[in-house]
């Protein structure tokens, strides 16, 4: 049985593999379906819970893929900060009015300069 993963991070997909070692499924991810990256993509993540996040982007790709779906999400909680960023991670400094840098990599190195500007 085909189990679409809904994730675009490498990282995110070899540990979920790992997970699902040994288990009757073949594990896909979106390019391996050629699902193209699209803008409402980046909408996906925006809700209150991590829950609410992973339901979201397992029905979005289970629709596109027609094939069941499991998603995940994750965040950083920081105690300090009263468990901030949470389930805003991803868009940390784009929430703290810090706008949006472009490429991943540059949100990513955003998020982390603000996370410590924090602490």
């Amino acid at each position: 049985m085909k189990l679409l993963i809904a994730t675009r991070s490498a990282g995110k997909a070899r540990e979920i593999r790992e997970l699902f070692a040994g288990l009757p499924f073949e594990l896909q991810v979106p390019a391996d379906r050629h699902l193209e990256r699209r803008p409402e993509e980046a909408d996906l993540e925006r809700g209150t819970s991590y829950a609410e996040n992973a339901v979201a982007k397992a029905r979005y790709f289970a629709e596109r893929s027609g094939l069941p779906t499991c998603a995940d999400d994750s965040g950083i909680e920081v105690d300090a900060l009263g468990g901030a960023p949470g389930v805003h991670s991803a868009r940390f400094a784009e929430l703290a009015g810090g706008g949006r840098a472009s490429g991943s990599g540059g949100q990513d190195a955003a998020n982390n300069a603000l996370l410590l500007e924090k602490l």
